[in-house]
């Protein structure tokens, strides 16, 4: 009987130091301990969860295929929330995926995301001249620091996704309603870099992150609102952020707004709505009250939670840059999503991220929900009638 052949894998000090490097050093802190593999929602679909500890060891090692886990990550963070060692596990993945691009071992099509970025200014590689296209017939005046308080970044999925367009306009219909006095970049947007920074190519994001920021500062842009927490994100990452500029989701800025009675709604007749809480909101950023003071301050309007909702949230399967890489039906967690929401009752699914609202509509249909609609806050608030609230006598 001959014995069975065994691959002899050599420690090589050099090659865990190129992944200490990657992770800007991380990735030592993981102890192994596996929490984060059981917390993985791959689990919860036909794939299996991402062993983190197992992808490090392997990158470690070298071994053929280290990489593939990496681009299944979403970084949804859902593994950091119970880290024991409060360990970056979504930086260490973005680390590691730099080190894939050095290794050549990238998913076919990313590259042609990052050129799209490089040519046309935004991934999905559209004219930069049709940018604004999305605001046709709104009026929407360019920003100038001098006459507007708040510079609206649309980002590039809300400027160029039919579906993100729509979203995109109710937040102008928000902020009219509410008298904020706002102006866009129009055409000269530039792309925040979140697919660059999602997709691990660090370099070319910090060139992006640089630009931006001369840019900004160039339109003396002080108080920057964003369409997508994606883009929210991706700004916390920018070179001076709080001091040369702050940058909220809107719907933080319209919770202010709320919670200072400048605005107020009309109401819908009693309708129940679940929200699904961004990844990128609620655990990258603990933001998990305002879309709820919104919702809680429409007339009718009654909240049913989703078991898994706030900080243990549901992935939708898009972050991570997971929305310019093709998953499988079955390997979607926004199918798991929308029955989810389905089973509280309610008729409408609220989300407050255009890649949420994308992957939820297609995972509601999918799972056969038709009485379920899924929709953006800005829509649920322009549904309701939004408007600035009328002067009290103390303020007449």
């Amino acid at each position: 009987m001959t014995a069975p052949t065994r691959e002899v894998l050599l420690l090589d000090d050099d090659r865990w130091d190129r992944v200490l490097l990657a992770t800007k050093g991380e990735a030592a802190a993981c102890y192994q301990c596996g929490t984060c593999t059981a917390t993985c929602p791959w689990g919860l679909v036909a794939g299996p969860s991402i062993g983190v500890r197992s992808v490090m060891r392997r990158a470690q090692l070298g071994i053929d295929g280290w990489a593939e886990a990496v681009w299944r990550c979403t970084t949804c963070g859902a593994c950091e929330e119970h880290c024991p060692h409060e360990v970056p596990i979504s930086d260490v993945m973005l680390g590691l995926r730099s080190l894939a691009w050095e290794e050549r071992s990238v998913p076919h099509g990313l590259s042609g995301v990052l050129w799209d970025m490089h040519w046309d200014g935004n991934p999905w590689g559209r004219p930069p001249s049709a940018r604004s296209a999305w605001a046709n017939g709104l009026d929407i005046p360019r920003f100038d620091a001098t006459k507007h308080s708040v510079l609206l970044y649309v980002g590039c999925t809300a400027s160029y996704d039919r579906r993100g367009q729509k979203i995109a306009r109710a937040v102008v219909s928000v902020l009219r309603a509410a008298g904020i006095s706002f102006g866009t970049l129009g055409d000269e947007e530039p792309c925040c870099g979140d697919p660059a920074r999602s997709l691990g190519n660090e370099e070319y994001f910090k060139r992006i992150a640089q630009a931006n920021s001369h840019k900004l500062a160039a339109e003396r842009a002080t108080d920057v609102v964003t369409v997508s927490p994606h883009c929210y994100d991706t700004f916390t990452h920018y070179p001076g952020i709080g001091e040369a500029f702050r940058v909220r989701h809107y719907s933080q800025l319209l919770r202010d707004l709320v919670a200072e009675r400048k605005v107020s709604f009309a109401g819908l007749e009693p309708t129940k709505v679940t929200f699904h809480d961004p990844c990128y909101l609620a655990r990258h950023h603990d933001e998990t009250e305002a879309p709820r003071t919104i919702m809680a301050a429409i007339p009718g309007v009654s909240i049913e939670e989703m078991e898994r909702s706030r900080e243990e949230t549901l992935c939708c399967g898009g972050g991570g840059g997971r929305m310019w890489m093709e998953t499988l039906p079955e390997d979607r967690f926004a199918t798991s999503r929308a029955r989810e929401a389905a089973g509280t009752g309610a008729s409408y699914l609220v989300t407050t991220c255009p890649h949420c609202i994308s992957c939820l509509e297609d995972g509601a249909s999918v799972a056969g929900a038709r009485n379920l609609k899924v929709m953006d806050l800005a829509e649920l608030a322009v549904l309701a009638g939004i408007g600035a609230a009328a002067p009290t006598e103390a303020s007449r």
